[in-house]
């Protein structure tokens, strides 16, 4: 559950200061090309909580909170948008079907998810409040339309699935001995672009159940290759957070709040573990070769010919570089550095991957307003 009361307003920092670390943030990084957020002014009343209300948490610990807040809500709108056409009690038993030629158990795997991630948001919004900070409240930004396939509820939503540019560099990047914390950069393992992770309508859906694996009709052809984009997506959303929350976590001061971060952070971690294996059946053999036929997007067969960098049964971290060149490999969750995957770094690839396709510049400035809070948020006794 989540409250209606709104996030307040800034701290002590003025909407100018804001503003000024965003054009640093952007020379620095070059993130959000296209969105508009460089010139943006950032609005008082709407963000975050004001000191005074924040009576038992450091200013630091509660904008780590109140954007992994954020974080969830918008991972459980995702999620809940996937739980209704292909869940447990999904009502698009051809994208059900679909998603069950990578594995049977998917449909129990999204509901289960979904119900993770909607814990999480009611737990840090509860949390927040029973410590005197504001919760964090996006239903205002709920404006984006759902799928018009059987099965998908007809409300506002937060996020875009029917139009996704999916990254799936993470594949690559955990097969490698290398680590994006000391710049090492990897290669799409499939090329999804402009691709729906959802049937649009029922003009998507076969008329019958996709039996034969791999699908033989033009429409199953179609829907498999929509569930196998569903399957990267899957894994890219929670290896986003099994990163993102030990980023945060080296910034949190109470012993209490850390106990949180690294505790929600271990269920990302899981997550992505489950999904990076299920996709692994979308691009091998019997499914493998199947190409979108509206889109051309085209899942191959990884392991053909076979290669540790695209092996599909490689699913556990190679060993990397980690703290120090000088330091023997180590099989470690990476990136973890601020700047690739802290609160800004998780925005700006949500939007890259065009999770936010539609959303109102409002939304932005909101979203990364949090994020950069979060970002600037300081162990209590550091410098």
């Amino acid at each position: 559950m989540v409250t209606n009361q709104r996030v307040s307003t800034f701290s002590s920092e003025t909407s100018h200061d804001l503003a000024g670390r965003w054009q640093r943030v952007i020379r620095r990084r070059s993130f959000l090309q296209g969105v508009g957020m460089a010139g943006a002014t950032l609005s008082t009343g709407t963000l975050l909580a004001d000191d005074k209300s924040n009576k038992k948490l450091s200013k630091g610990d509660a904008a780590i909170l109140q954007f992994l807040a954020a974080a969830e809500l918008i991972e459980s709108d995702l999620w809940q948008q996937y739980n209704e056409l292909g869940g447990i009690n999904g009502g698009n038993p051809s994208y059900m079907a679909a998603l069950q030629n990578m594995d049977g158990d998917m449909s129990q795997y999204i509901s289960d998810n979904t119900d993770d991630e909607m814990s999480h948001a009611s737990f840090l919004n509860a949390y927040l409040m029973s410590k005197g900070a504001q919760p964090v409240n996006l239903d205002m930004f709920r404006t984006l339309p759902s799928s018009k396939a059987t099965g998908a509820q007809q409300i506002g939503r937060l996020t875009n699935l029917m139009k996704l540019n999916v990254d799936t560099s993470y594949y690559t990047r955990y097969r490698s001995t290398q680590n994006p914390d000391f710049g090492a950069t990897f290669p799409q393992a499939v090329k999804i672009n402009n691709q729906p992770a959802i049937p649009l309508n029922d003009t998507d859906t076969p008329p019958n159940t996709p039996q034969p694996i791999p699908p033989t009709s033009v429409p199953a052809r179609r829907m498999q290759a929509i569930a196998n984009t569903a399957a990267f997506h899957f894994a890219l959303i929670e290896q986003g957070g099994s990163s993102l929350y030990p980023t945060l976590a080296l910034q949190v001061s109470d012993v209490e709040v850390l106990r949180i971060v690294l505790s929600i952070g271990g269920v990302e971690i899981d997550h992505f573990g489950l999904w990076h294996d299920k996709l692994g059946n979308a691009v091998s053999q019997p499914l493998a070769g199947v190409t979108d036929p509206e889109t051309g997007v085209t899942f191959p067969d990884l392991n053909s010919p076979p290669s540790e960098a695209l092996q599909t049964n490689l699913i556990l971290p190679e060993p990397c570089e980690f703290i120090s060149a000088s330091l023997p490999a180590c099989s470690v969750i990476r990136p973890t550095s601020t700047q690739n995957s802290g609160a800004v770094a998780a925005v700006t690839g949500l939007t890259n991957d065009q999770l936010f396709l539609g959303q109102s510049q409002a939304f932005f400035q909101a979203v990364m307003a949090l994020a950069m809070a979060a970002d600037s948020a300081k162990r209590e006794g550091t410098n």
